[in-house]
Parts: structure tokens; C-alpha cells; sequence
């Protein structure tokens, strides 16, 4: 079975998301993984750009979604990300978000908390 994925790799973005008054008055930064499978079907040989999904669209997309507005659970925002990818590129079959968050309101030491979400067609 072939496969291809475009990957956008530890983006950061700063953001006030989170259930915290804190998380909400501080912001903090997090850290995305996006992964789109594309429609294996297409074919890359042809060496076009419109054959595939414009990545500065697709960072464009996820930059103003999880800028554009706060929310409360990460899962919430990678859940809308995922959902909106499929939506926007036809080509995309299945969207995987990662959203890292380096500053946990837990005592514990750690690199970060995460979710992941996965949405097929």
C-alpha cells in the first residue's frame, strides 16, 4: 500500500489556552505536530504543485486556528484543527494534531503534557 504524509514538525505558537485563570492571563507556548495522510491515488510524478496540499496554506490554516481563538482543552483545538484540514483540503485523507504543552499546571516534572487527535474522511 503506498503512502504519502506531509509533515509540519514542532511548530511553536504562543497561546492562552487551558482551564487555569493563569493559563488564561499568562499564555504560554506550545508545540504542534501536524501529520496529513494525502489521497495515495495522486500522482507525484508529475512534479506540480497543485498535485499536492500547499504547506504555506496548511500553516497558514493551523497558525489561525489555534491563534485565532482560546480554548480551554487542547483536545478541543486539536479536534478543530484536524476537522478543518479535511474540510479546506480535499486531497487530505486522514490528519493527525499533536499538541505539546510545556507548562503544565501539575507539580511534576516532565517535558510536557500532550494530545493527540486523528480524523479520517
Amino acid at each position: 500500500m503506498n503512502k504519502t504524509k506531509i509533515e509540519l514538525k514542532n511548530l511553536a505558537f504562543f497561546a492562552r489556552h487551558g482551564l487555569m485563570k493563569e493559563e488564561e492571563a499568562l499564555g504560554q507556548r506550545f508545540r504542534l505536530d501536524v501529520r496529513v495522510e494525502i489521497d495515495p491515488s495522486l500522482d507525484l510524478s508529475a512534479d506540480a504543485p497543485h498535485i499536492t496540499i500547499n504547506y504555506v496554506e496548511l500553516y497558514a490554516l493551523v497558525k489561525e486556528i489555534f491563534e485565532g481563538k482560546r480554548f480551554n482543552l487542547i483536545e478541543s483545538c486539536a479536534d478543530m484543527i484536524a476537522r478543518s484540514i479535511l474540510e479546506k483540503f480535499d486531497k487530505a485523507i486522514e490528519v493527525s494534531v499533536t499538541i505539546k504543552k510545556p507548562s503544565v499546571p501539575v507539580d511534576c516534572i516532565c517535558d510536557y503534557f500532550a494530545t493527540e487527535v486523528t480524523r479520517c474522511r
